[in-house]
């Protein structure tokens, strides 16, 4: 039996959570509430208000990338220079609707009932996948979205690498195109070593793989098998499982074929549906 939820209005609470040794971290993604299993009896008021209500959006544009990375740094989200760099490199506020908060952790809504996901979950995927975005490396994103976690990816994996984005909504696929061409990512997406496409993402995209990395940003009940397919014996894959109660998977394949997984944390994201399913709200 799971534990009860505290709704909080940030998620920005993982490592401190973990280093408070609450018994189960819950994550969200899409624009629903946000939960973190925790005990307040731990917590002093004090404390409780220093992070709730702690922001990221203390400045605009290059003020408000390094605030947001050195908050994720403070709180144990980011530990690796690579995902701190890429993060301050890719401005988040060109891939958010405008008039937007940017640089609070928090998702944003982006339309057709989609998100672009909160700042520390970005972080936790990039960091999770790091290994498998060393130059060279090829990388799925599944659910695309407006774009920024796939220029993430094409700046780690450089110009010798491969990135491909899939989302099912063309005006998303549009929206992350003029994105990124605005973006330090844009000289990527005109050499072709970044491409967006639409498509159905549970059945990934066979043309650029085998792929080091594949990136899903939105729960399936199970695991589509055409994106094990896909993966590349070595490699990676993170995706959120699950219906109401979603763990975040960590997926790898050995050089053998077989397929060991893990959880990394509880999370909350929007369903991995078709794109009728989406438009109609699930």
């Amino acid at each position: 039996m799971r534990a009860p939820v505290l709704i909080c209005p940030t998620i920005t609470l993982r490592a401190y959570g973990r280093l408070c040794c609450a018994p189960r971290r819950l994550h969200c993604h899409g624009s629903s509430s946000q939960f973190l299993n925790l005990n307040l009896s731990r917590f002093s008021r004090r404390l409780l208000t220093s992070f709730f209500h702690m922001e990221f959006q203390s400045g605009a544009g290059s003020s408000g990338k390094k605030t947001m990375v050195e908050n994720l740094k403070r709180y144990g989200v980011i530990s690796s220079k690579r995902v701190a760099q890429v993060m301050e490199d890719l401005d988040r506020g060109l891939f958010v609707p405008a008039g937007s908060s940017a640089y609070v952790d928090t998702p944003v809504p982006i339309g057709y009932n989609a998100t672009i996901s909160a700042p520390h979950m970005h972080a936790t995927c990039l960091q999770l996948l790091e290994d498998k975005l060393q130059p060279g490396m090829r990388a799925l994103d599944v659910g695309s979205g407006t774009g920024y976690l796939t220029g993430c990816f094409a700046l780690m994996v450089g110009a010798e690498g491969r990135v491909v984005g899939v989302d099912h909504i063309p005006e998303l696929v549009d929206m992350s195109i003029k994105n990124i061409e605005k973006s330090v990512a844009a000289s990527l997406l005109k050499k072709g070593s970044l491409s967006l496409h639409v498509g159905d993402g549970r059945k990934g995209w066979q043309e650029f793989g085998p792929y080091d990395a594949i990136h899903v940003g939105a729960a399936a009940s199970e695991i589509p098998q055409p994106l094990l397919d896909q993966l590349k014996p070595g490699g990676r894959m993170v995706i959120p499982l699950g219906t109401y109660f979603q763990d975040l998977k960590v997926i790898d394949k050995s050089e053998d074929g077989s397929i060991k997984a893990h959880t990394e944390t509880s999370v909350r994201y929007v369903p991995l549906t078709s794109r009728d399913e989406q438009l109609g709200g699930f």
